[in-house]
């Protein structure tokens, strides 16, 4: 038998070699050619788990400063500052059964429907702030029929006028005569406010309103006796404004008892449960008269502005009335306590021996009389002197 002849070993490695680069050159150009028959598509491959891949820088970020410290979180939200004024009973309109040359309606025509008139001293006050906030007490229609009372108040639909006109933006409508002519007449009021671009609010609809950015939840509330099923409606209102995202809650409560100086021990225990619950500002109105205020918390609590624009008397005994007004800052949904306030001095009438329907500010003399029986009402609460 002959042997089988043998390579060297390295003619033998140079010849795998050579075998393995040509097999790989002929693989690399078949793939090249089903590419092309595909159109060049891209092969589609399954994304790595989000946790694996590199976050998107953000567009546009912001550099700091040569030599300062890279911002750290979201920047702190800015402070808003925005001032609030509010008034007391508006009664526009009279009873139909007094109704004489004095009356509210009688000026009225005797302005030739000049709704200016009214609100006319006090209206730079309220066009200077950010919201202006009265008590509507009484019905502006021309339908339903006079409740069975021994006052009832009814104003045209366009005595709404008045309102815009002297720059108020809402009106709670949480009082004893707002249906003094039924569910047709509380309608008709709400139309008209609407109207003039007046928000109304009380009872179960709370008014929401932007100011400079601000939520704001006006809450009206009705008490015709001191009651818990009364407290408890306020704070759930207060409670579903909270929920809605309002990080300015007011409640503008109708308590007390009319013509009297000092509060009742029900609207100190509202007054503070309304606090407690959430409320940042309570302000009443109610006994016709002023009443007192306390801070509570470092909240306020203002229990009676008295009467202002108010046509349910041709010549009221007491005359005096107040605005008040808060100055908020809002950082967030944070609001300042105890921020700054004013108590604005104010008579409901131009002249002292009749109602002329138009609230002045008061000035001098009569000025600091209202302030001290003011700070005289606000020292007995502070006692525990009147409840």
């Amino acid at each position: 038998m002959y042997a089988k002849p043998t390579c060297p070993t390295p003619l033998k490695v140079f010849l795998v070699l050579v075998i393995v680069i040509e097999l790989a050159a002929i693989g690399l150009l078949l793939a090249g050619r089903a590419g092309a028959s595909e159109g060049g598509a891209p092969v589609e491959r399954t994304p790595e788990p989000a946790a694996t891949q590199p976050a998107a820088a953000p567009e546009a970020e912001a550099k700091p400063a040569d030599g300062a410290a890279e911002p750290e979180g979201e920047a702190a939200p800015e402070p808003v500052t925005l001032t609030m004024t509010f008034a007391g009973d508006c009664t526009l309109g009279t009873d139909k059964n007094y109704e004489n040359e004095r009356s509210f309606n009688s000026r009225w025509q005797a302005e030739e429907a000049d709704a200016a008139y009214f609100l006319r001293n006090v209206a730079e006050v309220f066009g200077a702030d950010d919201l202006t906030v009265v008590n509507m007490e009484g019905a502006l229609t021309e339908r339903g029929e006079r409740a069975d009372k021994s006052f009832a108040f009814r104003g045209k639909p366009e005595y709404a006028k008045i309102l815009s006109a002297g720059s108020v933006e809402a009106a709670t409508l949480a009082n004893n005569h707002s249906q003094d002519y039924g569910q047709d007449g509380y309608d008709d009021t709400i139309a008209a406010l609407d109207a003039e671009g007046v928000e109304s609010f009380g009872y179960d609809r709370i008014a929401y309103m932007d100011v400079k950015g601000v939520k704001v939840a006006l809450v009206g509330s009705y008490f015709p006796e001191d009651s818990e099923e009364n407290t408890r409606e306020m704070t759930d209102n207060i409670a579903a404004a909270r929920a809605e995202g309002a990080q300015i809650v007011v409640v503008y409560v109708h308590w007390g008892q009319e013509h009297e100086y000092d509060i009742t021990e029900g609207q100190q225990l509202a007054g503070r449960a309304a606090i407690d619950a959430g409320a940042d500002l309570v302000v009443g109105s109610h006994p016709h008269v002023i009443q007192g205020w306390e801070l509570y918390q470092g909240r306020y609590i203002v229990y009676s502005l008295g009467n202002f624009c108010f046509g349910g008397n041709t010549n009221p005994d007491d005359k005096d009335c107040l605005i008040f007004q808060q100055t908020f800052t809002v950082t967030g949904d944070a609001v300042a306590k105890d921020d700054k306030v004013n108590f604005i001095a104010c008579s409901v009438s131009t002249e002292t021996d009749r109602n002329t329907y138009q609230p002045m500010l008061a000035e001098g003399d009569e000025k600091a009389r209202i302030d001290a029986k003011l700070q005289e009402a606000a020292d007995r609460i502070a006692a525990g002197t009147t409840a």
